[in-house]
């Protein structure tokens, strides 16, 4: 339908112009990104319309800026209490873009309608560009300042569009749907896509692919790595009524279909081994135990596989998009320190982090992490690569094998006897402190053979001899002998131990324990004599 400058003023008296909205997704996930605001004509009788020449004649008639006041009003008031996390995209012609007033239109209109202008994109056609660079990119500075996200649209069917990337800071780029289309038949078109997609990611731009109808086509993008899609599969444009229910939506991500194929017979086939290794790379990277994740420059997660959102008690679709300082806030101080030294070039390699309990129901977390800087062809650092793993469990564990060794050790130690373990080679691997009571050497002499030094010399041979005996038959040991002590002093150790076999019958080692029976042998020593002054007396009269 064709309509003359008259039927829009008529439009605009009338208040009959209406924004609908269509859907934008992540490619990866399908989540609801945002939506793009249309112009139509609520007409009287055929319902809602497009009149083909709509904007042509708004912009030659000098009615467009009235006419985007119109259409924004009532876009921003319509989604304003939707989640902050939906933004809304509107275009901006090639006459817009050299109106100077243009970034206090859109301030005042979002201030009446209380209206966040950081959930707000400005997409931007090349020809935009054209005429007056100078003016278009003091403009574009002033739209940002406002928060404003800006969008190259149309991107690859202008003559400049490298040299606009260049100069001005777009935060994305939109594939014309002209190379959508073909994508799936014709190589050249998935050459196109893939270098246009490639150049978003090194300049870390958002990239955007319109005009997607089918499942192939958005299996197809998503394995060239773009990240958001728009067109017919998505829905197409709707009135703010059919908002609730497109939000309501359970996310789909596209099926694998034939972007994972292998038929070699199929000349497609040639072009999809490059996609089949991205679809087995994410295959390892999501099944991985190990946390991983790819943080953006300014801290965002690009990247997110399963068990790093599982560790971190949510879904990957939840963190893409966000700054680790919004998703863990309580946390990223915890962070913050290591995630610089990443970003200024440094690889950090097994950093524990204790995590305390934000609530009752949880509880404190050790997470070991490793940060890795990625870097561009040009050395720049474009990110940091993080590993994550929950040594929780682990910790607990060596925490409570300590405290059970000091458990044993206190018990060891206050043993009144000297517990010791000898190896199958006859040295001492262990005791307890009282060995070293008795005697007055310290650990380092008495550890391994350097025992047999405390042994009085006289009783060195028979003391071997009766530990190589014991050993070579896993016999029970028992052994008196003199310990010499460093005053000059010796007195008499008895040592008893008993042997550990494996299951499979081999000598582990023994354990035993040295008690003193210095007393013992005084009191024998005494005892004899005593009996031997006895039978000297009582001798002669048994005579």
């Amino acid at each position: 339908m064709v309509i003359d400058a008259s039927t829009v003023e008529e439009i605009l008296d009338k208040d009959e112009l209406v924004p609908c909205f269509q859907p934008l997704r992540e490619l990866r996930t399908g989540r609801l990104t945002s939506f793009e605001v249309l112009a139509r004509w609520a007409h009287p009788t055929r319902g809602l319309i497009l009149p083909s020449n709509l904007i042509e004649v708004a912009e030659r008639e000098g009615l467009l800026t009235r006419l985007t006041k119109q259409l924004l009003h009532k876009a921003f008031d319509t989604t304003k209490t939707l989640s902050p996390s939906i933004t809304l995209a509107i275009n901006v012609s090639p006459q817009q873009l050299r109106d100077v007033t243009l970034a206090n239109q859109i301030a005042e209109i979002a201030r009446r309608s209380e209206f966040s202008l950081d959930r707000l994109t400005i997409e931007i056609t090349e020809d935009a560009l054209i005429d007056n660079q100078r003016l278009a990119k003091t403009i574009t500075q002033e739209l940002k300042g406002l928060g404003c996200q800006l969008v190259l649209d149309d991107f690859g069917t202008g003559y400049s569009s490298l040299r606009h990337l260049h100069t001005l800071r777009f935060d994305g780029l939109k594939i014309d749907r002209c190379f959508i289309v073909d994508a799936l038949e014709s190589r050249e078109s998935r050459k196109i896509v893939a270098a246009m997609i490639g150049l978003g990611q090194s300049l870390n731009m958002t990239t955007v692919a319109e005009g997607i109808e089918s499942e192939e086509q958005a299996s197809l993008l998503l394995y060239l790595g773009c990240d958001v899609g728009q067109g017919w599969l998505y829905g197409k444009p709707a009135p703010a009524i059919s908002i609730p229910q497109v939000v309501a939506s359970k996310p789909t991500p596209p099926k694998p279909s034939w972007a994972l194929a292998a038929d070699s017979a199929d000349p497609r086939s040639l072009e999809m081994l490059p996609m089949q290794r991205v679809a087995q790379l994410q295959a390892i990277y999501d099944g991985s135990p190990i946390g991983l994740c790819f943080l953006s420059r300014d801290l965002r997660y690009v990247s997110v596989n399963r068990q790093f959102a599982v560790m971190n008690g949510t879904t990957a679709c939840a963190l893409i998009g966000l700054t680790v300082a919004s998703v863990y806030p309580e946390w990223y101080p915890l962070y913050e320190p290591y995630l610089k030294r990443a970003l200024a070039g440094e690889v950090l390699s097994k950093i524990t982090v204790t995590r305390p309990a934000r609530n009752t129901n949880e509880i404190a977390q050790d997470i070991e992490i490793s940060y890795a800087p990625a870097r561009d062809e040009g050395g720049e650092v474009i990110g940091i690569c993080m590993a994550a793993l929950d040594i929780t469990d682990r910790q607990r564990s060596q925490v409570a094998l300590q405290e059970s060794e000091e458990r044993f050790r206190m018990i060891v130690d206050l043993n009144p006897q000297a517990p010791f373990i000898m190896d199958p080679d006859g040295c001492i691997t262990d005791f307890g402190v009282a060995f070293e009571e008795l005697t007055g050497f310290s650990r380092e002499e008495i550890m391994g053979r350097g025992f047999l030094e405390v042994v009085h010399p006289d009783d060195v041979a028979r003391v071997s001899l009766v530990i190589a005996e014991t050993i070579s038959c896993g016999a029970a040991m028992d052994v008196e002998w003199r310990a010499q002590r460093h005053n000059g002093y010796h007195l008499w150790l008895r040592s008893r131990a008993t042997p550990v076999f494996s299951l499979a019958g081999k000598l582990i080692h023994y354990c035993g324990s040295t008690e003193n029976i210095n007393h013992l042998k005084l009191l024998g020593a005494a005892l004899k004599a005593a009996e031997t002054i006895l039978e000297s007396v009582t001798a002669p009269h048994i005579k």
